[in-house]
């Protein structure tokens, strides 16, 4: 199934890559991301490229984006089989493709999109001291990748020219990407991004 969305993606990118529109515009944006779980704070880059159709207002494009979380903590442990302390750092980077498509109402633009991405986890325990022997597997280095889909919505501001801030709420799930529901996106993991496009 992964497979023939990804033929999808794949052809409409390429539709959209080779054409050369008189309108066509490309984008290099950056941004702070917000997120529920931990790393909750990340940046984010992205290069889109859109395409005004021949209908008033109304615009596609593609995007590829990139967003890195990290964060590292200490933690000093007391309970009855003894006391123990460890550093923990997560890493986590996903990066992915979408489509989207939004319309221009004057100094706004809204937009909703749908993509799909890989997430990897690094976890990585450091300074370890004390830590009791039946506990040793709980603190194992490990890394995780996992392919997910995502829809977002957002908004561009246009006040000046070639410089657009822009806030977007992402979602990401990692189930059949054809069962889009309520849900689907109460489960889901949410992020709330503010960042700034360079349109050229």
């Amino acid at each position: 199934m992964l497979k023939r969305i990804s033929r999808v993606f794949t052809l409409l990118a390429f539709v959209l890559v080779v054409t050369q529109p008189v309108f066509a515009q490309w984008g290099i944006g950056a941004d702070y991301e917000i997120r529920d779980k931990d790393p909750k704070n990340g940046f984010g880059v992205r290069v889109d490229r859109q395409i005004k159709l021949p209908l008033p207002l109304v615009h596609l494009g593609t995007r590829a984006h990139f967003s890195y979380f990290n964060e590292d903590n200490n933690f000093d442990i007391n309970n009855p089989s003894g006391s123990f302390s460890y550093s923990r750092e997560i890493k986590n980077y996903d990066f992915g493709i979408a489509l989207l498509g939004g319309v221009s109402l004057g100094l706004i633009e809204p937009y909703v999109g749908l993509g799909l991405g890989s997430e990897t986890v690094d976890l990585n325990y450091k300074d370890v001291s004390n830590l009791p022997s039946d506990q040793q597997d709980q603190y194992q280095d490990g890394n995780k990748s996992k392919v997910f889909y995502n829809g977002f919505f957002g908004a561009e501001l246009s006040p000046i020219p070639l410089l657009n801030p822009f806030i977007e709420y992402r979602f990401s799930h990692f189930n059949d990407p054809f069962k889009i529901n309520k849900e689907t996106v109460k489960t889901s993991n949410g992020r709330l991004i503010f960042g700034v496009m360079l349109r050229f």
